[in-house]
């Protein structure tokens, strides 16, 4: 085992005009945020690295956009209770396109991309959202929904033909101007800065009307079906709790308010840890559905990322670094993998769900994955390839080969 020794308030300027950069404020680290607008008035914002090399002003976005698509709507399966949001817009999003198109990458003459300026980090409304922009309510630039969901409770009731629209934001998040890389490529500074960005955007979009649940997360592969090389990643702020979450929220009902304490403590007196520090322990769970899982959970109880320290963001940034450094050593290849942040709801379980990370992979051995075929993925009923023990003390092993 390796051993490693309150947010800003969110402040949108709604008469901000297109291309015009707000006023900037700095966060903690020495992050520097830079608020403006695309063309068609989405929301973009810009986070500097501490000591950044870029000046202040930042280019104009000069294109001329389609108007934004209609807000998806959402249609319940009353057979699981589950909503499911059709955004057929969503077809017409970039496949895989060369790196001389990267729709990520700072605009130039030739590639009309998303964001007009070089930059560190940067944050922008998805043109092909799955939840938004409607909101339940009017909110700055963002319209009404005609059909808002009315509350949890109104979502929890069962019915044939139930819709409601999709409100709520989906944002792409940038962690770098390169064409190729994921997190585990970027350097402790740049790490630091994304993980500043995550907590400032779980404020902001946890404050928006309707929103109940906030989602950072990073695709990284084809295998897992990643459309895009560029290194990135996306956060969602769902209408609802997700399925997920509330099975979570029952677990906890169903035992003790400080069950992730005790999963804590019972995967530290294990052999399945991986690496910890002083806030935070990085595990394989006793229960691996995955070839490759790992969870990463903080010491302390904190619902979400505007909760922790500065202290535990500065050690998150090397440490998670390492962790998946280590992941791609296994192979000594790139790992796909889904690297899902899951934070407490907005409105439920925030003194019992704890903010933590589910890493989870395919890949089973060095050309081999795991796909879910008739008993995972129809009936929800899973077998472990690898067992956690083994699958623990090999990641062991390569995380501390890992060098920063």
């Amino acid at each position: 085992m390796l051993t490693i020794t309150r947010s800003p308030t969110y402040h949108v300027d709604v008469n901000m005009q297109i291309g015009e950069t707000s006023s900037a404020q700095t966060l903690g680290a020495g992050v520097v945020k830079r608020p403006t607008r695309l063309a068609d008035g989405r929301e973009l914002i810009y986070f500097d690295d501490p000591g950044t090399t870029l000046g202040a002003e930042r280019s104009v976005d000069a294109r001329t956009l389609d108007p934004r698509p209609d807000t998806a709507t959402m249609r319940l399966d009353v057979l699981t209770g589950d909503w499911i949001s059709v955004a057929a817009a969503r077809q017409n999003r970039a496949f895989l396109p060369p790196a001389e198109l990267d729709p990520l990458a700072p605009q130039t003459p030739t590639n009309p991309s998303e964001i007009p300026s070089l930059y560190d980090v940067a944050v922008f409304e998805n043109k092909s959202p799955s939840f938004g922009p409607a909101l339940a309510e009017a909110h700055g630039d963002a319209p009404a929904a005609v059909n808002p969901p009315r509350g949890l409770d109104d979502l929890d009731a069962l019915g044939l033909g139930r819709t409601r629209t999709s409100v709520g934001r989906c944002e792409v998040v940038c962690f770098s101007p390169e064409h190729a890389g994921s997190f585990g490529t970027l350097s402790e500074t740049r790490a630091r800065t994304v993980i500043e960005a995550w907590a400032d955007r779980t404020a902001a979009l946890s404050a928006l009307p309707g929103v109940e649940q906030v989602f950072p997360f990073e695709n990284r592969g084809e295998a897992i079906g990643v459309t895009l090389p560029h290194p990135h990643g996306q956060i969602y702020a769902y209408p609802y709790v997700t399925p997920r979450t509330t099975r979570l929220l029952d677990a906890i009902d169903r035992t003790a308010p400080d069950l992730f304490q005790r999963i804590l403590d019972f995967e530290r007196g294990s052999e399945r840890v991986i690496l910890q520090g002083e806030h935070w322990t990085a595990f394989v769970p006793f229960a691996a559905r995955w070839p490759l899982e790992v969870h990463l959970l903080p010491h302390r109880h904190v619902a979400d990322f505007t909760e922790t320290t500065d202290a535990e963001r500065d050690e998150l940034a090397p440490l998670y670094l390492r962790l998946l450094r280590g992941v791609d050593a296994l192979y000594d290849s790139p790992t796909p993998y889904i690297a899902a942040w899951h934070q407490a709801p907005v409105r439920a379980g925030r003194d019992s769900a704890r903010l933590h990370l589910e890493l989870t992979s395919p890949r089973r051995a060095a050309d081999k994955l795991k796909f879910l075929a008739g008993s995972e993925a129809a009936m929800g009923a899973w077998i472990g390839d690898v067992p956690p023990e083994t699958s623990a003390a090999r990641l062991r092993e390569a995380v501390e080969g890992v060098s920063l």
